[in-house]
């Protein structure tokens, strides 16, 4: 972690990537994967460690983040799960000294670091404990959560996940309008994936 914040994030993938007809962390980004990419824009913005929370074909994104630094694991075993049983899988896995997490969606990787950086800027600037980027009018990911909210993210109601804690917490959050649109751009199903990539690097995914 950065000795000066104690920054780390946990990246949410252990879905089933059932609307996209094929596994969404494994699907190739540039020249890398999707979880590769999610993984490597963390670290460039200041995570000093990236847990990544497994599910489904878990085996194979360990695989295919063998050699990435400041990466270890979590597990979600509840099959089909609400996303809020994943960010307690990946917070409990949080070394204690850790004093905020950046809590990411495996199907937003076109963030780019810039971005990120600047959650962290703001939590250190405003002393905001829960910031959201937000382009437009509307909230993104990831998001950046002060651990002392740390039981609270351990018990949260699976079907509200994240959203029950900043609605409890409203005062605390501050929406940080974004730079990029890609805080906002997910991809759920092939054609949103297909366009993203081409929004992003000029041209569509090879062909699988």
């Amino acid at each position: 972690m950065t000795a000066a914040e104690n920054i780390a994030a946990v990246l949410l993938a252990a879905g089933r990537s059932r609307r996209m007809g094929a596994f969404k962390p494994l699907l190739p980004f540039g020249g890398v994967t999707v979880v590769e990419a999610c993984v490597a824009a963390l670290r460039a913005a200041g995570a000093g460690e990236v847990v990544v929370v497994l599910g489904h074909r878990g085996e194979e994104v360990r695989a295919a983040l063998a050699h990435a630094p400041g990466v270890r694991f979590a597990v979600n075993e509840a099959e089909g799960s609400e996303m809020g049983v994943s960010v307690a899988r990946g917070v409990g896995a949080l070394p204690l000294e850790t004093r905020a997490a950046l809590v990411a969606l495996v199907d937003h990787p076109a963030v780019p670091p810039d971005e990120i950086r600047r959650l962290i800027e703001a939590r250190r600037r405003t002393g905001a404990r829960l910031v959201v980027p937000e382009w437009r009018g509307r909230g993104g990911h990831p998001v950046l959560v002060d651990l002392a909210y740390r039981e609270e993210l351990l018990s949260l109601a699976p079907a509200k996940g994240l959203r029950a804690l900043f609605d409890a917490h409203r005062a605390e959050v501050l929406r940080l309008p974004a730079r990029s649109p890609y805080v906002t751009r997910d991809m759920d199903t092939r054609d949103e994936y297909v366009a993203l990539h081409t929004d992003v690097f000029g041209h569509p995914p090879p062909a699988r």
